[in-house]
């Protein structure tokens, strides 16, 4: 990919100009100013309808955008993003998630599609022998309990994957340990019988310390309550290092591969989502791929103009870098998704969290941006407040399905008819001729409306992009996903970042474990003097 400095492009400096002419803008007159400007700023595609008309852009500032992306080369970053080319450069790997959701292998990457195939069927074939019962646990009986084992990348994208799919589980139940904390791993053993129940180990080095920790706590307790023989019956691993998951305990057929083209956070879609295809089952697990796949294909052949990820990755780079903006909520009205943000918190901020840019110099202008979200209607009476009233600019992502997955027509028209009124309330808010109007209707006071109508009125032009998805299923989850995949690619590209590295996370582990030899021998030197002090006290107390 060509390394251009986004601020040094002839469309940047004409973006500059042309965000000063905002200051005035309103969303309710550019409506009102151009009848088509709904249809103008949506896109369709298939299943996926997608409304970016309640944000604060204009056609012409789509194509100032448009022509930012061209002048970045995005073109020929997608070709090399798809062919396999390294472009997570600091490590020298290429980025090549795409690849485990396409059966394609007339393209260059044909042996890597090929790995990915033969690993998917393997995966495929032993989840098939768990759901059908004839792979059992040490005493014959068919296993009904899974606890997957990972973190990060290892954890949070099956997490959110089944939460996801409830609607389409089956008869398994599924707990998820991550966290290095002794109490979470506790709680979940208290839940489960040990000897009806597969333990998933997802680590790629079959090093990383939290992951490796609780193993080892799990693999001790199993060993009390049933043994030390059935562990290789009732522990499978997702690693690339076979030698230390054997020494572990692990039937060396029961080690599924990881590939080190896929960085962590987007593995979502190979063995590292043993656990979801086990809850889910293989079909409704291929279909997720093929959503994906089909999101890719978008992607690689939509213009510019149509191309979803890309619309969505240029107007996060227009409310980041010229209107200030520093973070951007996700707002799925579906309880399913209710992981979604904590998902791409992960795949949005260790991306694009970077302040190095692709020659090694330090950037000039922001990056990254910081992403939180809850479901609607529950977030609607958390931190809407601030959306609607408060000082920041806060571009919003809506995110609703037409159709219910149960029959509930009550529930669903009610939820629907909050969707639809939170993005228009954000953009029409409410004059403040409005609200004496409305509290004169009410019957109070002159005095009465002069002290309140300050607090009542809306200034409203809050932007919003609306996600309209006919169903949510395995396929329109897996086109959501990797919708968000390519918009963090975009994003990079144009930003003149490497997106996947994450250096930042790995220095966090080399200090942790140097902490933890001066806890374990109760020594202090070498840190500052809050370290120190809160070391001694720690020591003290526990």
């Amino acid at each position: 990919m060509k390394n251009i400095n986004p601020t040094t492009t002839a469309a940047w400096q004409e973006l500059a100009k042309h965000s000063k002419t905002f200051q005035d803008f309103n969303l309710k007159e550019a409506f009102a100013n151009n009848n088509s400007r709904a249809q103008d700023l949506s896109i369709e595609q298939n299943d996926f309808f997608v409304d970016f008309s309640k944000n604060l852009f204009t056609k012409e500032t789509q194509q100032k955008l448009i022509n930012l992306a061209e002048e970045c080369d995005l073109k020929s970053a997608i070709t090399a993003y798809f062919n396999g080319t390294a472009i997570n450069a600091t490590e020298n790997r290429a980025v090549l998630h795409t690849a485990l959701r396409t059966e394609d292998v007339s393209t260059g990457i044909a042996d890597k599609v090929t790995a990915a195939l033969a690993s998917k069927k393997k995966m495929f074939t032993f989840v098939d022998g768990i759901n059908a019962g004839t792979i059992t646990a040490a005493n014959g009986k068919k296993f009904d309990t899974i606890v997957n084992i990972g973190i990060g990348g290892s954890d949070l994208g099956p997490v959110m994957i089944y939460e996801a799919m409830q609607a389409y589980k089956n008869d398994l139940t599924l707990h998820f340990v991550s966290n290095v904390e002794g109490d979470h791993v506790e709680e979940v053993l208290k839940k489960i019988n040990p000897e009806t129940t597969l333990f998933v180990i997802v680590s790629k080095s079959f090093g990383t310390q939290e992951t490796l920790t609780n193993s080892t706590t799990i693999r001790n307790w199993f060993k009390e309550k049933v043994s030390t023989e059935a562990v290789a019956k009732h522990f499978i691993a997702v690693s690339s290092n076979v030698d230390r998951a054997v020494n572990f305990g692990i039937d060396q057929e029961n080690i599924f591969p990881m590939f080190d083209w896929v960085g962590g956070r987007f593995s979502l879609w190979s063995t590292v989502g043993m656990s979801v295809a086990l809850g889910i089952g293989t079909k409704n697990f291929q279909n997720l791929l093929d959503g994906a796949q089909e999101m890719d294909s978008h992607f690689k052949t939509a213009s510019f103009e149509k191309n979803i990820p890309v619309q969505l990755a240029l107007l996060a780079i227009w409310y980041n870098n010229f209107f200030n903006a520093q973070s951007e909520a996700v707002i799925p009205y579906t309880q399913y998704l209710h992981r979604l943000p904590a998902y791409l918190q992960q795949a949005i901020m260790e991306s694009n969290g970077k302040s190095v840019d692709r020659n090694g110099n330090p950037v000039s202008y922001e990056t990254g941006n910081i992403v939180w979200g809850e479901p609607g209607t529950n977030s609607q009476h958390a931190f809407f407040q601030l959306i609607h009233q408060g000082t920041k600019l806060i571009p919003a992502q809506f995110i609703a399905f037409a159709k219910a997955k149960y029959d509930h027509p009550d529930h669903h028209n009610k939820l629907m008819a909050n969707f639809f009124a939170q993005t228009e309330a954000l953009m029409n808010g409410k004059t403040q001729e409005e609200v004496i109007a409305d509290l004169k209707a009410s019957g109070k006071s002159a005095t009465e409306i002069e002290k309140l109508a300050p607090f009542k009125v809306f200034t409203g032009n809050k932007p919003t992009t609306t996600l309209l998805i006919d169903e949510l299923t395995p396929r329109s989850l897996g086109k959501l996903v990797a919708m968000y995949e390519h918009k963090i690619f975009v994003e990079g590209v144009i930003w003149n970042i490497y997106s996947y590295d994450q250096w930042g996370v790995e220095l966090g582990k080399v200090l942790a474990d140097s902490i933890l030899k001066d806890i374990e021998n109760d020594k202090y030197d070498g840190h500052d003097a809050s370290t120190r002090q809160l070391l001694q006290r720690f020591y003290q107390k526990k």
